[in-house]
Formats: C-alpha cells, sequence, structure tokens
C-alpha cells in the first residue's frame, strides 16, 4: 500500500490517482494531528485489515488532484541518517572544498553512528525547498531511501530489522556547505526547515521485498546528478537499523536516512529538482529563497 498524509493531517491509502480517507479509523484525539501518521502505523496489524476494506470502498474516494499532499510522517519521534554510506560519495567528499580540514577517506557508519536531524527540518512533496539567505555558503542535494519503522525496536540482531519496518520513503537530505576549517555542527547544517523534503507516500514493506537493491536518481533542472543503488551502501538497511537500536529505542514512524551516493551539487533559487527512489516514490520541489 501506499500511505499518504493530506490536508488537515487526514491518512489516506492512494492508489490510482485515488486517495481514501482511512483516518475515522484511530483514535478521536490523534485526528487531525500530525501524529495521525505515527498511530496508523503504531496500531497496524491491528488495523490493517479495516485499511483494507476502506480503500476498496468508493465512499471514502477522494481524488489526488483535489487534496494536498503533506510529509507521510509528519512529525517522527526521531529523524536518523547515516553519513559517508557510498564510497564513491566519500571519494567525492575527500576532494571537496566544502570537506572539512580533517576529512578521513575511511569513515562510514561503521565508525561514525548516525547523526541526528531535527524533525522540523521535514517537509512534504507540494511544498517548496526554502534557502536561508546565507552569503558565502552553498546548498547541495542528497537523495536518499528512508527507512520508516513500524514496531518500537530496541537491541535488535540484522537478521530481525525486517520485522520491525513499517515501510519505505524518497527523501531528500539538504545540506549547507561551507569552506576551510570551521564546519558548524552538522545537525545545524542539515535541520533547517523543508530541508527533508519526504513523500510522496510511504510504501509498505510489503511491496519492497529487498530495500538493497533499489535504484537512486536526482535531476537538477532535469539534469541527471545521481545515479547509484542501494546495492552499493556500505552499512546495508538491516545493519543500521541494528545499530541505531541498540543506541536507543526506535518507535512506530522513526524515520532513518540511510546515505546518499555521488553526485551531489548545489542547488539555487529558481532551480527544480527531481528524485525517485525505485518502487517507493518520487519527489518534484521547486527551490526558493527563503524570505523569513
Amino acid at each position: 500500500m501506499k500511505i499518504v498524509c493530506f490536508d488537515e493531517h487526514r491518512v489516506g491509502v492512494l492508489a490510482d490517482g485515488i486517495v481514501h480517507d482511512v483516518s475515522a479509523l484511530l483514535d478521536e484525539r490523534w485526528r487531525g494531528t500530525p501524529y495521525a501518521p505515527n498511530e496508523l502505523i503504531a496500531r497496524w496489524d491491528e488495523l490493517c485489515e479495516e485499511v483494507g476494506d476502506v480503500a476498496a470502498s468508493p465512499a471514502s474516494a477522494v481524488a489526488l488532484n483535489d487534496v494536498r499532499l503533506l510529509a507521510p510522517v509528519p512529525r517522527p519521534r526521531q529523524l536518523l541518517a547515516a553519513p559517508l554510506n557510498y564510497h564513491p560519495h566519500v571519494a567525492e567528499m575527500a576532494v571537496s572544498r566544502h570537506a572539512p580540514d580533517a576529512f578521513a577517506t575511511d569513515q562510514s557508519p561503521l565508525s561514525l553512528g548516525f547523526f541526528v536531524k531535527a524533525s522540523g527540518s521535514i517537509c512534504g512533496p507540494q511544498d517548496a525547498i526554502e534557502l536561508p539567505p546565507l552569503e558565502g555558503r552553498a546548498f547541495h542535494h542528497e537523495v536518499e531511501l528512508g527507512v520508516v519503522i513500524g514496531r518500537a525496536a530496541r537491541g535488535l540482531r540484522p537478521e530481525q530489522v525486517r520485522e520491525h519496518v513499517f515501510g519505505y520513503v524518497c527523501l531528500l537530505d539538504i545540506t549547507l556547505r561551507t569552506e576551510g576549517a570551521h564546519q558548524e555542527e552538522r545537525p545545524l547544517r542539515k535541520s533547517f526547515e523543508t530541508f527533508t523534503p519526504i513523500g510522496p507516500a510511504i510504501t509498505t514493506a510489503d511491496e519492497v521485498p529487498d530495500p538493497g537493491c533499489l535504484e537512486l536518481r536526482l535531476w537538477v533542472n532535469g539534469e541527471l546528478r545521481q545515479s547509484a543503488t542501494t546495492a552499493d551502501l556500505i552499512v546495508g538497511v538491516d545493519e543500521l537499523i541494528a545499530q541505531a537500536s541498540n543506541v536507543m529505542t526506535l518507535h512506530p514512524g522513526d524515520v532513518y536516512a540511510t546515505g546518499t551516493p555521488e553526485g551531489v551539487g548545489p542547488i539555487v533559487p529558481g532551480d527544480v529538482v527531481r528524485a525517485t527512489v525505485e518502487g517507493v516514490g518520487e519527489l518534484e520541489l521547486p527551490v526558493r529563497r527563503r524570505d523569513w
């Protein structure tokens, strides 16, 4: 299934250009809040059959063109991300003028672990990427596969991870770049509002048999910038989630961005960024200058 969040934080199933509203299945206290998708995910085993029934009924149908899609997980409790998880990306950063002076080519999530992005950086498929007016800085695009947690996960082994994954999303990790020895902390550089577009839907895990063989692509103004496959991840999806679960408990609706391949590059106001993750989803967003 394709699970979406739309309008005033209603939750639905997207199929063939139609959104089927399943919000009525949730406890009233969560309806219309950014946490409604988390509640659906947490109760999925209990509700999935009813969700399927509602999605099959024309009474719940709304045309996709008549709704505004939001991020399918607007407020995860935790938004985690893997750094330097493709060898060619490590190599391109090693020679980039934006890399810190002490950059080492043997870095990966194996040695670095994960970093945290603010959930306030999340935006949806019908928003714009808004760049703050900071002179002398660059802003780079990064396309990634995002993993959405489905069940509370603590102390997992890699072979247990798939039982705790709800689904997958197409995700962009927009990054502020600077030059020289001074580098702001990574969470700041990656947590500006709208710097984590997600969507347009969560593709449930049953529709993605192997997250380790998906093609990722990104275009800017029609020019292909990034093209790779998750088969080239240094640390695979199962190992990433297991590692994080041994640091903290992961909760339903949490999102983990698995890393970007080579080809990262600048975006400026006026650009249009399009990204796809095979079998998962596609995002297309304009880039604007922030007006606040």
